[in-house]
């Protein structure tokens, strides 16, 4: 399931990926989908069903079968690509939806044209890192001191634009005072340059990378 949100004339469309244990109803995603809306359709989904969900709350079966998550995610992106043709699309995940929207992203090839991770694990993403090709943005949390340096694995094996940006004294769910909203402020940037932005996107094979601290 999922929730389409659509103003008067979208650049793009943005595919929000939650994160294990969340929904479509996540606060911390709405906000960012809110931040976003004034340019970009934004879609909130749901990857699991209900009865998954429940399960997956007692037995964490289903949270980091990325393989799974990125199958659906892929369906709901090709739906998305049918009814909105004229709009590119971005995706922005977090922690295992992050995952998720890489392995989808490098299956779906020039379909996906820029990613967005919060809090992610894209260390999970594996063999389908080299593969994506959108540019792709990891915001992490400066004291969610378990995923900096998975993170920073991940991007190296990424051979697309790429960018890690860590989030000073925010740990993994960004609660903290204003750490959410430079979330917000980073992805709509990240957005707003490459997503149905040509003239902005590397040439073929070109790695950039770059690195920044939030401050």
């Amino acid at each position: 399931m999922g929730d389409l949100s659509m103003p008067a004339m979208p650049k793009g469309t943005v595919i929000f990926a939650h994160g294990s244990g969340s929904s479509r109803f996540s606060v911390r995603n709405r906000y960012v989908a809110g931040e976003l809306e004034p340019q970009f359709a934004t879609l909130l989904l749901d990857l699991l069903t209900p009865e998954e969900d429940q399960t997956d709350l007692r037995t964490r079966e289903f949270r980091f079968d990325i393989h799974l998550l990125a199958q659906r995610l892929e369906h709901a992106t090709r739906w998305i690509a049918r009814e909105l043709a004229d709009l590119p699309v971005g995706y922005f995940g977090a922690s295992t939806g992050a995952a998720a929207a890489l392995v989808a992203a490098a299956a779906l090839g020039p379909t996906i044209q820029a990613i967005v991770s919060r809090g992610g694990r894209p260390d999970l993403a594996g063999a389908a890192l080299p593969m994506v090709k959108a540019p792709t943005l990891l915001v992490v949390g400066g004291n969610d001191t378990p995923i900096i340096p998975l993170s920073q694995k991940a991007l190296d094996e990424m051979t697309t634009t790429k960018e890690l940006v860590i989030v000073p004294t925010a740990t993994h769910l960004f609660e903290e005072p204003g750490a959410l909203e430079q979330v917000a402020s980073l992805a709509r940037g990240w957005f707003e340059r490459y997503l149905g932005n040509e003239g902005t996107k590397p040439a073929m094979g070109e790695e950039q990378t770059k690195k920044a601290r939030v401050t």
